[in-house]
Parts: C-alpha cells; structure tokens; sequence
C-alpha cells in the first residue's frame, strides 16, 4: 500500500528512464495498487515492463462491494496478479483453499497468478519449512492442470524476511526453491517442474539480488521495499538479466 497517482507517474517515469537496457529473456513486472492502474498502464505503453496487480476476488462481478474482479484487471491491461501473500494470509485471514479459488479464476480469466508460499518464523524454528511450504503449494495448486501450472509463478517468501530488513541466505532460499520444485515434479512431472518460475521474495535488495539469483532454482524476485525507488529497482533488475 505505496503510492498515489503522483508518487506512481514519478516512480514509473523513473522506471522507464533506470531501466532504458535490453532485458533478454528476463521479465519485469511492476504491481501498483488499484488506484493508480489505469495511469501506470498508459505510461508502461510501448515498453517491456509488465503490468499486474496486488490481488483480486474469484468473482467476475456481482455484490461483493470492496472487491476487483480478474474482468476489471484484464480490461485494464493487466496480465499478472499477485495472490496469496502472505500480508493477505496474516492480516486477511486468506486460506490456502481461497487462494486456490483465486488462482483457478485467475487463469480462467488470462491471467497469470504470482501465488506466494513461505514460512513464518516460529514455523521454521521448529524446523517445519518444508511441511508448511508443500502443505501451502498442494492446497494452491489444487485442480490446476499441469498445462495451467506451467505457465504460473510461484513465489517463496519467507515470512520472517519479509520487510524486516533479514533475508534467507542464498543456500537456505535455494534448499527451499528446489524443494517446491521437486514437489511439483512429485504432483505433475519433472517437465513441469522445470517450466514453472520460483521467485524469491523477502528483503531483496540490490546488494543480495546477483547472488540469490545466481542459484540454480530462483527464477526471479517479488521485489517489497526495494522496488519503490527506480534505482533500486532497476538494480535489482540488472542483476536478474542473464
């Protein structure tokens, strides 16, 4: 929940301006909030920068006053969304089985989900990472076709690394990305696996991005704090080019 209509055309402007350098196979998205959608995909135009949101309701429409419809982020030219995070999870009280819901309308609807799994402190100081992390990635992907599947974006954020200026080291991030990995490969096929991008998000910066995404399972960065400066950002980006 970062900036209004003037605070997005600033940062986007300065996005375009950080970020003038051919991005190869890399993708780049950026997710304002509502508010400032409409603006920030007019000044995206004739760029390769991406445009998603930060969530979405499993309705087209109809009486669920407060809530965007997948119908409302398509016809504004999204074509990501972000589900699941785990702000939602704690603040929202959002289920595995709801962001399920989600992710299948998502799709239904042309959308890309970006569904987030991860960890809380006290769950991984009891050494149950992989537990919760299956447990979250079996309920969100539930009756999605491998077909779907291979063309979402998971993203593991750890949640004790999450703003609190902490991150999982390089190793603990990757044991994790390759554990979602295997599992999918478990549920779907090792083909599956191998097509399905697992980005890394929690406190990536532009010191620590070369070196978590040079591991051999982080696909990319959810990028928090980091992306509200364009130099940031843009840093982070250059370092995910390969």
């Amino acid at each position: 929940m970062n900036k209004d209509v003037h605070q997005t055309e600033e940062l986007i402007n300065g996005l375009k301006s950080a970020l003038n350098f051919d991005f190869g196979s890399a993708k780049v998205i950026i997710c304002p909030p509502f508010t400032t959608l409409a603006l920030a995909r007019k000044l995206l135009e004739g760029t390769e920068i991406a445009l998603g949101a930060q969530n979405m309701y499993h309705e087209d429409e109809g009486a669920f006053t407060g809530e965007i419809s997948p119908r409302m982020l398509t016809s504004i030219g999204c074509r990501y969304v972000i589900l699941g995070h785990s702000e939602r999870r704690q603040y929202f009280s959002e289920t595995n089985e709801f962001i399920n819901k989600k992710a299948r309308k998502a799709i239904a609807s042309g959308l890309i989900p970006i569904i987030c799994v991860g960890e809380t402190l006290e769950e991984r100081e009891k050494n149950i990472t992989d537990l919760i992390v299956s447990t979250q990635v079996k309920g969100v992907l539930k009756d999605i076709p491998s077909s779907d599947v291979e063309k979402l974006i998971i993203a593991y954020e750890p949640v004790w690394a999450i703003g609190t200026g902490k991150n999982a080291t390089p190793q603990q991030a990757e044991d994790v990305h390759l554990s979602i990995r295997k599992l999918i490969g478990q549920l779907y096929s090792w083909a599956t696996a191998e097509k399905v991008v697992i980005q890394y998000g929690g406190s990536v910066k532009a010191d620590n991005a070369a070196e978590l995404l040079s591991q051999a399972d982080i696909d990319g960065a959810l990028v928090g704090g980091a992306c509200l400066k364009a130099d940031s950002f843009a840093s982070i980006v250059k370092a995910g080019v390969r």
